[in-house]
């Protein structure tokens, strides 16, 4: 694992959030998420960058040859600077900050891992090309070539090249896509999921390559401003269940404790589609916590949620306790981002699965991913 609190890299962070500030000070217009978008695929899988944020998170659970399990995520993050191209000005000029998270989860080893990357959208050292899904950042990159998804990211004792068919259209969230975090204008994000996608490939550990398979996740949001002035994070479930079904679940949790009635979720149908979840449709009750012997932050660690509309109840577990990431090299963001593994009933009868878990904001307000 690489640590991430050097002077170095908080110096680097500083530098990258004034200029953010800066950017956003000089009466730079952003386009606030509104309902009505137009979707219009596979154009909409590359960057809006109109949008001030934007995101494009992978998570998944892999099984190599021997039968042992390991989780992952690789997350692309855009930061618009200017709405602007910087088209004609000089070639270290800037219209986006690029980030990039690459975390493995060996579960049967009980150990985690995880590297950051950072760097301005110039001279080919990272961008995201509009029109198209294509994102890199120093070396990581995801792209989407005939449909298929090409995944690729190192960190040192690992390294990931990963192809990956989408099984389901885009699943919308929220009303066709427009996805609401909190009361008032603009506190919401465009938003949409590859809810299962077949995955196969190769994870290579301390030089040794193992050929994996499994299932993941995609998480594709842009956004303006979407979290409200009283909201510190928020607590997200992606869940892929042995029915075919997926469960997305989002929890914003306010300053004072409470959550945001605008939470909710979206139940994807073995078939495909979406059907939006209100806040009291998918209840999650936290049955132990976990500490964080680095940080000091405590996390929630297992929950029930439970499904009245589909009749049954979910346990969720992580599969490691300790799946943190200290990313102060980068986003300057400290969260939990964990696989999870699913028991439980729906319409009368077991169901199992498996999935990934985000907790943002427990070491205090939220500045990332929103």
């Amino acid at each position: 694992m690489r640590r991430s609190g050097s002077r170095r890299g908080t110096v680097f962070v500083a530098c990258l959030l004034a200029a953010i500030q800066a950017a956003w000070g000089a009466g730079v217009s952003f386009v606030p998420a509104r309902p009505g978008y137009r979707w219009s695929f596979p154009r909409d899988m590359g960057a809006h960058p109109s949008y001030r944020t934007e995101w494009w998170y992978y998570t998944g659970q892999l099984t190599d040859e021997r039968g042992r399990t390991y989780g992952y995520e690789l997350t692309f993050f855009r930061t618009g600077l200017s709405p602007a191209s910087p088209r004609g000005r000089s070639a270290w000029a800037a219209r986006d900050l690029l980030f990039a998270h690459f975390a493995v989860a060996d579960v049967n080893g009980r150990r985690f891992a995880f590297d950051e990357r950072a760097s301005r959208a110039a001279i080919g050292l990272a961008g995201a090309e509009a029109g198209r899904q294509h994102v890199w950042v120093r070396g990581w990159s995801t792209e989407v070539r005939g449909g298929r998804h090409f995944l690729s990211a190192s960190q040192p004792g690992w390294e990931l090249e990963l192809n990956a068919d989408a099984l389901k259209p885009p699943a919308l969230h929220g009303q066709r896509g427009f996805s609401r975090k909190g009361a008032g204008t603009g506190h919401a994000s465009l938003y949409y999921s590859l809810t299962r996608l077949r995955t196969w490939g190769t994870l290579r550990c301390a030089e040794r390559p193992l050929a994996v398979t499994g299932e993941s996740w995609m998480d594709h949001e842009f956004s303006t401003d979407s979290l409200a002035p009283d909201e510190v994070g928020w607590d997200w479930f992606g869940l892929q269940l042995s029915t075919g079904e997926e469960l997305m679940v989002y929890r914003m949790r306010r300053r004072n404790g409470t959550l945001d009635p605008k939470s909710g979720g979206t139940w994807v149908p073995a078939q495909g589609g979406a059907a939006h979840l209100r806040a009291g449709d998918c209840p999650a009750r936290v049955r132990s916590r976990w500490r964080s012997p680095r940080t000091g932050i405590t996390y929630p660690q297992t929950w029930t949620l439970t499904l009245p509309r589909l009749g049954g109840s979910l346990e969720v577990t992580p599969l490691l306790p300790d799946q943190e990431l200290r990313t102060g090299r980068s986003t300057g963001v400290t969260y939990w981002e964990g696989a999870v593994t699913v028991r439980g009933t729906l319409r009368g009868r077991s169901v199992t699965g498996r999935g990934y878990v985000e907790l943002t904001g427990y070491g205090g307000p939220l500045l990332g991913r929103t």
